[in-house]
């Protein structure tokens, strides 16, 4: 039997950064876009132009920098979204525009209140304005989990004779199971007059923890293309993650005879940066990129997996791009060798980049006995371009003990020159945050803060993880460092750096909504 071939449509860029508490800078959405590239995704969903500025200024950035996959742009089924998408999209090699109207009864009366003949007629004259830009247009009916079928295959048919060449069949609410969304797929591919010109996609969402379960369901009953997220994120409890179904096509071959474009050696790298990027921890026990993954505290499981690693591994690391390897270089380590391991671990830089690291390496090393694979990537993750660093760390003393009330002081760097600022708290970390508000002489709202060891061992590196809000809107960021206090005082300026960055910027419009 032949193997199918899936289309990976990811939408991290637009869906995933739709997760609460994400706010991605338009560099950062460059900098993941190119991630998925090398990650042979097939399409990019870029973002959502008319939902803001910002929106429009990213997708029309990913689209002009990032080759390689078709980059998709999301429009309303109206003429001022698709205009938008059209315009943003003007620099892509391939672009598509997707466009979207709901379909379900509860969202014609409650959301649009519009009647099928309305939304019928909208969906048509959408595709048919959006051809008039590309060649490649989808059409996705929101919340087609929950419509009317017999409804569902009229747009479907409708969209088609406008020129649609994808269809996309939402989970919007996570609500579907996986043998009644594979019906819902064979009915369609039964009961819409013309589906072979169009390739069938789903966008499968995790309210139920079912949403890599359906789009696996999907392919067995002729979906050709999977909508899916780096990690599962997404609104709500997230999207289908990307890693899971594209491991899944692979371990489980011989059962779904489907295959994919993915670069399964890139998964662990661009979960990482997206991570990073997101400030998304992925939990320890998260299939395929957790840090539990391939872990093994059982003697008895310990024992198997060294005489055959199939014993209790249904698939390596280094199929995901994680190294066995542990301890990689020390301080003595020249610029050589560390070339070579950035290059074993998938990364390529430039001179000048290579250098830069390098000397981060070196300053590492110095504090460390021992850098292993982990060290070298948070250092990768840490040396990300920030859009603007207003302020930044020079020096900070802190004062504690359980006897003691914590006293912090900081000193820190700006275009209006270096200010020094000193205070109490209820601990350390609260004491130096403290400080560093009084530096910069306004008050923040802290929502989420952590901690945790990059790698094992006294000497480990702590990377922090540091949320504030501002206007309702959530920013985060992220520090590294040998010393714990040193990386919350990192994590909390890169925070507020991108919080400043942002002011003054026009607020988006209502034009909000998923698929």
């Amino acid at each position: 039997m032949s193997q199918k071939v899936i289309t990976i449509f990811d939408t991290t860029l637009r869906d995933g950064e739709q997760t609460p508490g994400v706010n991605l800078e338009t560099s950062e959405k460059v900098e993941i876009g190119q991630a998925l590239a090398k990650l042979k995704v097939d399409v990019i969903e870029a973002g959502f132009p008319i939902a803001s500025p910002g929106d429009f200024a990213a997708v029309s950035a990913v689209a002009a920098q990032v080759k390689g996959p078709v980059i998709a742009a999301l429009a309303r089924a109206n003429a001022k979204d698709i205009d938008a998408a059209a315009a943003a999209l003007q620099k892509a090699e391939r672009p598509r525009i997707h466009t979207f109207i709901a379909t379900s009864d509860i969202h014609l009366e409650y959301k649009l209140k519009m009647s099928r003949q309305q939304v019928l007629a909208e969906a048509e004259a959408a595709v048919r304005y959006a051809k008039k830009f590309v060649s490649d247009v989808e059409f996705s009916a929101e919340d087609a989990s929950r419509s009317n079928w017999e409804f569902l295959c009229q747009v479907y048919a409708a969209a088609i004779r406008a020129g649609a060449t994808v269809l996309n069949v939402p989970d919007t609410v996570g609500y579907t199971t996986p043998q009644e969304f594979g019906e819902l797929i064979r009915y369609i591919r039964s009961n819409v007059p013309g589906i072979e010109k169009a390739a069938i996609s789903v966008h499968c969402h995790n309210d139920l923890g079912l949403a890599v379960a359906n789009s696996l369901a999907a392919i067995e009953n002729g979906a050709s293309q999977i909508e899916c997220c780096m990690n599962g994120l997404g609104e709500r409890a997230g999207n289908a993650a990307l890693e899971e179904i594209a491991m899944a096509l692979v371990t489980r071959s011989e059962y779904y005879q489907a295959v994919t474009g993915i670069d399964t050696r890139q998964i662990y790298r661009t979960s990482r940066l997206v991570s990073t990027l997101t400030g998304i921890v992925a939990p320890p026990n998260k299939a395929i990129i957790g840090d539990n993954a391939f872990a093994h505290e059982s003697g008895i499981h310990q024992h198997g997996v060294l005489n055959n690693s199939l014993t209790y591994e249904i698939m390596s690391p280094e199929m995901v791009g994680i190294s066995r390897n542990a301890i990689v270089l020390g301080k003595h380590s020249g610029r050589h060798a560390f070339e070579e391991r950035l290059q074993s671990l998938g990364y390529e830089f430039e001179a000048e980049g290579i250098n830069a690291l390098f000397k981060k390496f070196k300053d590492l090393a110095d504090r460390k006995k021992t850098v292993y694979d982990r060290d070298i990537e948070a250092l990768i993750s840490d040396s990300l371009p920030a859009k603007s660093e207003v302020y930044n760390l020079i020096y900070h003393h802190v004062v504690s003990g359980n006897q003691t009330v914590a006293t912090a002081s900081v000193r820190l760097s700006s275009d209006g020159g270096i200010v020094e600022e000193a205070c109490c708290g209820d601990g350390p970390v609260d004491a130096t945050f403290k400080a560093i508000e009084k530096a910069i002489g306004c008050s923040i709202c802290l929502k989420d803060y952590q901690i945790k060891a990059v790698t094992s061992g006294e000497d480990a590196l702590g990377e922090a993880t540091v949320r504030v809000e501002q206007d309702g809107k959530v920013f985060s960021g992220r520090g590294l460092s040998t010393d714990i206090i040193e990386a919350s005082a990192k994590a909390y300026l890169s925070a507020i750096n991108k919080m400043l960055a942002s002011c003054g910027r026009p607020d988006a419009d209502q034009a909000v909504g998923g698929i």
